[in-house]
């Protein structure tokens, strides 16, 4: 098996090149919690949200079935095809991740919280334009290497999810291929739901933090005495995007014109 920082070190790679074939389509959302932190933030309209979680659930369903088949051979002569949770051939955490024996629901809880709000405090301060903000080409590796050191710092008490379709879906393709009901049923029923509720907790929280402590206070360019709000505070970004769409819309209009400008010609 793999040692965990080099885990740690593929996760954020991982991360990165999904940003980076994702980044111009969808904005690079590949955590829900993100992508609701994102919409309380009004840069997401809500009505994507339930599309967004749904690609991502099932994105990281598909990669748990690819990386079981990829596997499987290896799998079996590990085990010997009795698959286990724990011990010395347990590999559930291959795939969801587990507590400590020792760590408390509400300890797991906190971490998964806290952990998940560094992650979007920092996302939002990489991504804010008013802010030190790195080249657009450098902001997958960037958030790659953020997943990374998040991962090693609190990747010891319960594996650091930080994503709830990174651990629920992988915790229900473990259920369906061997592994029983017990990925669920750990602690009377009573762990799964902590990568679930402590994500999408910490990411709003995040979010909140870094426009109150800095976002809402960038200088308005015509008044510095005026802090930005909200909608000021992403104005660059919108403004790039509605740019890109009205020269869009202007050369489809140039383009229609002098098809039609043809057809009329020849007849």
């Amino acid at each position: 098996m793999s040692s965990g920082p080099a885990v740690t070190l593929t996760w954020g790679v991982g991360v990165s090149m999904g940003i980076y074939a994702s980044g111009g389509v969808s904005g690079g959302h590949l955590n829900p919690a993100v992508s609701v932190a994102m919409a309380v933030l009004r840069r997401l309209p809500w009505t994507k949200v339930p599309v967004y979680m749904a690609a991502q659930y099932i994105g990281s369903f598909w990669a748990s079935c690819v990386t079981y088949f990829l596997y499987y051979d290896a799998l079996e002569k590990f085990d010997g095809g009795d698959r286990q949770m724990f011990g010395d051939h347990g590999t559930a955490g291959i795939w969801a991740t587990y507590p400590q024996s020792y760590i408390s629901v509400w300890t797991g809880l906190g971490d998964q919280i806290f952990s998940t709000s560094l992650l979007l405090l920092c996302v939002l301060a990489i991504m804010d334009p008013h802010n030190m903000t790195p080249h657009k080409g450098l902001m997958p590796i960037t958030v790659g290497m953020l997943i990374t050191a998040l991962a090693l710092a609190f990747g010891y008490n319960c594996g650091c999810a930080m994503n709830p379709a990174r651990d629920l879906s992988p915790r229900i393709f473990t259920a369906l291929a061997g592994w029983g009901l017990e990925p669920f049923s750990l602690r009377g029923y009573n762990w799964f739901w902590v990568n679930i509720v402590g994500p999408h907790i910490g990411a709003v929280v995040g979010a909140l933090m870094y426009q109150a402590f800095i976002g809402f206070h960038w200088p308005h360019p015509d008044s510095p005495d005026v802090p930005v709000g909200l909608d000021e505070a992403m104005e660059p970004l919108v403004g790039e995007v509605t740019e890109q769409t009205e020269n869009s819309h202007e050369e489809f209009e140039k383009k229609s014109e002098l098809l039609i400008h043809r057809v009329v010609t020849t007849v």
